[in-house]
């Protein structure tokens, strides 16, 4: 009862914040996740905060003050991703001059958090079924198995259903990962949680800026609350950021939030302007297709970066630049 009147007053778990029925939802799922050592998946667009999910049932949890471990299994090429879990032992292979330690041996007592699990080549799941089941696994270049003791939470922003079906992943790893399931709503079906939000930016950001930025005015806000923000919490944390360093004033002013254009932006790409005249940068037209690639295949990396041509570590770093993560 005292961790509930908590949440109430301070509307916040960990890093996470909000009011809303639907967020209060999942600090109570938090909370239950974190009292046991089940495994996890945190389910939700791009931008919802899935890492803070599994960052608060870690720190919430008996294993809190052992390590806590991310690894994002889009963001490592198919070819590198067992040498990065698994590790490898000196002479594994040309340049393996000494033995190197993986995520899961790092998390070893602790937490190994596997993001963007959706992405996770088919060959590798059915070893990373085997080390989830016998705790144990075997080092690249290695003859020896080493034990493990450790939790794993895994997210991704996919229709994991829908990649059964159709063949990208694994049924029995989809039902050992998902034991204890976590939903994240998007933020356009949460919305009275963004004055709050808002407002915890703007002191994070103003203070990190040295700008006494008091608080943000009625304008500001109503614009902030029409928005969809297709990009979630994430894509709201970097409109507050960007406009405390437009900001001149103690107040934040619409026209410092620049949302004019991030709306015009999030417009789906067509395949030339619709003023025949107009010449867009190679970089719009190239966020344009990612925008529009992502739309088709259902935010699926591996299969946007098939579509368009390019390798999942290539599209992801593109995604980083665009702020489209």
């Amino acid at each position: 009862m005292a961790l509930q009147n908590e949440l109430e007053i301070n509307h916040s778990f960990g890093e996470i914040v909000g009011k809303s029925k639907k967020i209060q939802h999942v600090f109570t799922e938090i909370q239950i996740a974190a009292a046991g050592d089940i495994s996890v998946l945190i389910q939700g667009e791009t931008g919802t905060g899935k890492e803070l999910i599994a960052k608060a049932i870690h720190d919430n949890s008996p294993r809190n003050a052992c390590p806590f471990v991310a690894f994002n299994c889009a963001a490592i090429p198919t070819e590198l991703i067992e040498g990065e879990l698994f590790g490898n032992e000196r002479g594994a292979f040309t340049g393996a001059n000494e033995r190197r330690i993986g995520y899961f041996e790092q998390a070893d007592t602790g937490t190994l958090f596997l993001d963007e699990i959706g992405d996770m080549p088919l060959i590798l799941q059915a070893k990373l079924l085997r080390v989830l089941q016998e705790r144990e696994f075997q080092s690249l270049g290695g003859t020896s198995t080493t034990s493990i003791d450790i939790r794993v939470l895994a997210a991704t922003n996919q229709d994991l259903e829908n990649a059964i079906r159709d063949g990208y992943f694994r049924e029995d790893l989809y039902h050992r990962l998902s034991a204890f399931p976590i939903k994240v709503p998007p933020l356009r079906d949460r919305r009275e949680d963004i004055p709050i939000l808002a407002d915890h930016f703007l002191k994070k950001h103003a203070a990190a800026a040295e700008k006494s930025i008091r608080d943000i005015s009625t304008d500001a806000l109503q614009m902030l609350m029409q928005h969809d923000f297709p990009g979630n919490v994430r894509e709201l944390e970097n409109a507050i950021e960007r406009a405390v360093l437009y900001e001149t004033t103690d107040r934040l002013q619409p026209q410092s939030l620049l949302l004019h254009q991030v709306q015009e932006h999030s417009q789906p790409p067509t395949s030339s302007p619709t003023d025949a005249t107009t010449i867009l940068p190679l970089d719009e037209v190239e966020r344009r297709t990612i925008i529009h690639a992502l739309k088709v295949t259902d935010n699926n990396i591996s299969h946007t970066a098939r579509a368009l041509g390019i390798d999942r570590t290539t599209l992801y770093r593109k995604l980083k630049k665009y702020n489209l993560l």
